[in-house]
Protein backbone atom coordinates (compact mmCIF):
# COMPACT_ATOMS: atom_id res chain seq x y z
CA UNK A 1 0.00 0.00 0.00
CA UNK A 2 1.19 3.85 -0.90
CA UNK A 3 0.04 6.69 1.18
CA UNK A 4 0.15 10.12 -0.24
CA UNK A 5 -0.10 13.67 0.98
CA UNK A 6 1.73 16.85 0.90
CA UNK A 7 2.43 17.03 5.11
CA UNK A 8 4.89 14.34 5.62
CA UNK A 9 4.40 14.40 9.13
CA UNK A 10 1.01 13.13 9.68
CA UNK A 11 1.63 10.86 6.27
CA UNK A 12 4.63 8.64 8.19
CA UNK A 13 2.24 8.60 11.25
CA UNK A 14 -0.57 7.34 9.43
CA UNK A 15 2.15 4.74 7.64
CA UNK A 16 3.17 3.55 11.32
CA UNK A 17 0.25 3.15 12.58
CA UNK A 18 -0.80 0.61 9.99
CA UNK A 19 2.10 -1.14 9.81
CA UNK A 20 5.40 0.42 8.76
CA UNK A 21 6.88 0.68 5.38
CA UNK A 22 6.31 -3.34 5.23
CA UNK A 23 2.47 -2.18 4.87
CA UNK A 24 2.30 1.51 4.24
CA UNK A 25 4.76 2.95 1.93
CA UNK A 26 4.73 7.18 2.41
CA UNK A 27 5.28 9.68 -0.22
CA UNK A 28 4.94 13.20 -0.28
CA UNK A 29 2.78 14.32 -3.28
CA UNK A 30 0.61 17.79 -4.18
CA UNK A 31 -1.56 15.68 -6.53
CA UNK A 32 -2.54 19.40 -8.32
CA UNK A 33 0.90 18.91 -9.43
CA UNK A 34 1.88 17.06 -12.71
CA UNK A 35 5.40 16.32 -12.13
CA UNK A 36 5.16 15.09 -9.03
CA UNK A 37 2.34 12.61 -9.88
CA UNK A 38 4.39 11.04 -12.62
CA UNK A 39 7.58 10.73 -10.01
CA UNK A 40 4.50 9.13 -7.48
CA UNK A 41 3.38 6.77 -10.10
CA UNK A 42 7.07 5.69 -11.41
CA UNK A 43 7.99 5.44 -8.06
CA UNK A 44 4.93 3.00 -7.26
CA UNK A 45 5.44 1.14 -10.22
CA UNK A 46 9.12 0.97 -9.58
CA UNK A 47 8.89 -0.42 -6.17
CA UNK A 48 5.11 -2.36 -6.23
CA UNK A 49 5.80 -3.50 -9.82
CA UNK A 50 1.82 -2.44 -10.64
CA UNK A 51 -1.10 -0.60 -9.53
CA UNK A 52 -4.30 -2.46 -8.72
CA UNK A 53 -6.36 0.08 -6.62
CA UNK A 54 -6.23 4.16 -6.31
CA UNK A 55 -8.55 6.27 -4.34
CA UNK A 56 -8.26 9.92 -5.12
CA UNK A 57 -9.50 11.07 -1.90
CA UNK A 58 -6.81 14.64 -1.60
CA UNK A 59 -9.90 17.66 -1.05
CA UNK A 60 -10.75 20.49 1.13
CA UNK A 61 -13.85 22.83 2.04
CA UNK A 62 -14.41 26.07 2.87
CA UNK A 63 -17.22 28.42 3.14
CA UNK A 64 -17.17 30.78 -0.11
CA UNK A 65 -19.83 34.00 -1.00
CA UNK A 66 -19.74 35.37 -4.80
CA UNK A 67 -21.66 38.07 -3.28
CA UNK A 68 -18.97 39.22 -0.91
CA UNK A 69 -20.33 37.60 2.16
CA UNK A 70 -17.48 36.61 4.17
CA UNK A 71 -15.58 32.92 3.77
CA UNK A 72 -12.62 31.81 1.45
CA UNK A 73 -11.01 35.28 0.09
CA UNK A 74 -11.83 34.93 -3.47
CA UNK A 75 -7.51 35.38 -4.08
CA UNK A 76 -6.93 31.70 -2.12
CA UNK A 77 -9.75 30.23 -4.26
CA UNK A 78 -7.31 28.86 -6.89
CA UNK A 79 -6.08 26.52 -3.85
CA UNK A 80 -9.56 25.02 -3.20
CA UNK A 81 -10.37 24.29 -7.52
CA UNK A 82 -6.73 22.77 -7.75
CA UNK A 83 -6.90 19.97 -5.17
CA UNK A 84 -10.62 19.21 -5.39
CA UNK A 85 -10.84 19.29 -9.74
CA UNK A 86 -7.75 19.57 -11.40
CA UNK A 87 -6.06 17.08 -8.36
CA UNK A 88 -8.35 13.79 -9.27
CA UNK A 89 -8.32 14.70 -12.83
CA UNK A 90 -4.57 14.78 -13.10
CA UNK A 91 -4.63 11.50 -10.67
CA UNK A 92 -6.80 10.01 -13.17
CA UNK A 93 -4.79 10.93 -16.08
CA UNK A 94 -1.38 9.62 -14.21
CA UNK A 95 -2.82 6.64 -12.63
CA UNK A 96 -4.96 5.17 -15.58
CA UNK A 97 -2.57 3.77 -18.09
CA UNK A 98 -1.10 1.37 -15.23
CA UNK A 99 -4.16 0.89 -13.89
CA UNK A 100 -5.24 -0.03 -17.86
CA UNK A 101 -2.82 -3.10 -17.50
CA UNK A 102 -3.72 -4.78 -14.11
CA UNK A 103 -7.37 -3.98 -14.96
CA UNK A 104 -7.43 -2.18 -11.98
CA UNK A 105 -9.98 -0.21 -9.88
CA UNK A 106 -10.03 3.84 -9.87
CA UNK A 107 -12.13 5.29 -6.66
CA UNK A 108 -12.71 9.31 -6.31
CA UNK A 109 -14.01 11.23 -3.36
CA UNK A 110 -17.03 13.20 -4.52
CA UNK A 111 -19.70 14.52 -1.78
CA UNK A 112 -23.87 14.86 -1.22
CA UNK A 113 -23.01 18.29 -1.52
CA UNK A 114 -22.29 17.60 -5.30
CA UNK A 115 -25.71 16.25 -5.77
CA UNK A 116 -27.78 19.43 -4.29
CA UNK A 117 -27.46 23.37 -4.42
CA UNK A 118 -25.49 25.30 -2.09
CA UNK A 119 -26.15 28.54 -2.45
CA UNK A 120 -22.56 30.42 -3.04
CA UNK A 121 -20.63 27.19 -2.01
CA UNK A 122 -17.64 27.10 -4.04
CA UNK A 123 -17.17 23.50 -2.51
CA UNK A 124 -20.46 22.15 -3.64
CA UNK A 125 -19.37 23.28 -7.59
CA UNK A 126 -16.35 21.35 -7.37
CA UNK A 127 -17.64 18.37 -5.77
CA UNK A 128 -20.35 18.60 -8.98
CA UNK A 129 -17.45 18.58 -10.63
CA UNK A 130 -15.62 15.70 -9.59
CA UNK A 131 -19.58 13.69 -10.27
CA UNK A 132 -18.58 14.73 -13.79
CA UNK A 133 -15.37 13.70 -14.01
CA UNK A 134 -16.40 10.47 -12.67
CA UNK A 135 -18.89 9.66 -15.44
CA UNK A 136 -16.10 10.83 -18.05
CA UNK A 137 -13.43 8.91 -17.05
CA UNK A 138 -16.08 5.76 -17.09
CA UNK A 139 -17.43 6.24 -20.45
CA UNK A 140 -13.68 6.66 -21.48
CA UNK A 141 -13.09 3.55 -19.93
CA UNK A 142 -15.69 0.71 -21.14
CA UNK A 143 -13.76 -1.80 -22.78
CA UNK A 144 -10.42 -1.23 -20.42
CA UNK A 145 -11.40 -3.46 -18.40
CA UNK A 146 -11.11 -0.18 -15.31
CA UNK A 147 -13.46 -0.10 -12.69
CA UNK A 148 -14.60 3.37 -11.86
CA UNK A 149 -16.19 4.30 -8.25
CA UNK A 150 -17.81 7.74 -7.18
CA UNK A 151 -17.77 7.82 -2.97
CA UNK A 152 -20.04 10.53 -2.02
CA UNK A 153 -20.12 10.94 1.65
CA UNK A 154 -21.96 13.24 3.49
CA UNK A 155 -20.98 15.31 6.85
CA UNK A 156 -17.62 13.57 8.04
CA UNK A 157 -16.15 13.86 11.20
CA UNK A 158 -13.00 14.24 9.65
CA UNK A 159 -12.14 17.80 11.17
CA UNK A 160 -13.87 21.14 12.52
CA UNK A 161 -16.86 21.45 11.15
CA UNK A 162 -18.06 24.40 9.02
CA UNK A 163 -19.98 27.10 11.07
CA UNK A 164 -23.32 26.24 11.74
CA UNK A 165 -23.07 22.60 11.43
CA UNK A 166 -21.21 21.66 14.24
CA UNK A 167 -24.58 19.83 15.76
CA UNK A 168 -25.07 18.03 13.06
CA UNK A 169 -25.38 14.07 12.75
CA UNK A 170 -21.94 13.29 11.21
CA UNK A 171 -20.56 9.93 9.87
CA UNK A 172 -17.26 8.21 11.29
CA UNK A 173 -14.57 8.18 8.80
CA UNK A 174 -14.28 4.30 9.22
CA UNK A 175 -18.28 4.23 7.35
CA UNK A 176 -16.56 5.50 4.31
CA UNK A 177 -13.75 3.51 4.48
CA UNK A 178 -16.34 0.16 4.35
CA UNK A 179 -18.14 1.78 1.84
CA UNK A 180 -14.35 2.06 -0.58
CA UNK A 181 -14.00 -1.59 0.80
CA UNK A 182 -17.43 -2.49 -0.55
CA UNK A 183 -16.62 -1.13 -3.97
CA UNK A 184 -13.48 -2.63 -3.90
CA UNK A 185 -14.08 -6.47 -3.02
CA UNK A 186 -16.31 -6.68 -5.57
CA UNK A 187 -15.68 -9.63 -8.53
CA UNK A 188 -13.96 -8.12 -11.24
CA UNK A 189 -17.22 -7.87 -13.31
CA UNK A 190 -19.31 -5.49 -11.08
CA UNK A 191 -18.74 -2.05 -11.35
CA UNK A 192 -20.10 -0.10 -8.25
CA UNK A 193 -20.54 3.18 -10.09
CA UNK A 194 -21.85 5.34 -7.41
CA UNK A 195 -22.03 5.06 -3.67
CA UNK A 196 -24.00 7.36 -1.47
CA UNK A 197 -23.27 7.54 2.12
CA UNK A 198 -25.12 9.83 4.84
CA UNK A 199 -25.32 10.03 8.64
CA UNK A 200 -28.53 9.04 9.79
CA UNK A 201 -30.21 12.21 10.13
CA UNK A 202 -28.59 14.28 7.80
CA UNK A 203 -30.14 17.20 6.14
CA UNK A 204 -31.27 16.05 2.54
CA UNK A 205 -30.76 19.22 1.35
CA UNK A 206 -27.42 19.54 2.70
Amino acid sequence: MVLTGRRPGPLRALAADLGGPRRALPVCCDVSDWDQLLALVSEVNGTLGRLDVVFANAGWSAPTSFLGRGGLPPGEWHGLVATNVLGPALTARAVLPALTRSGGHLLLTGSVAGRVTRPGSLYSATKWAVSALAASIRAECVGTGVRVTLIQPGLTDAGPASPGRQADPKLDPADVARAVMYAVSQPAAVDVSEIVIRPVGQDPFR
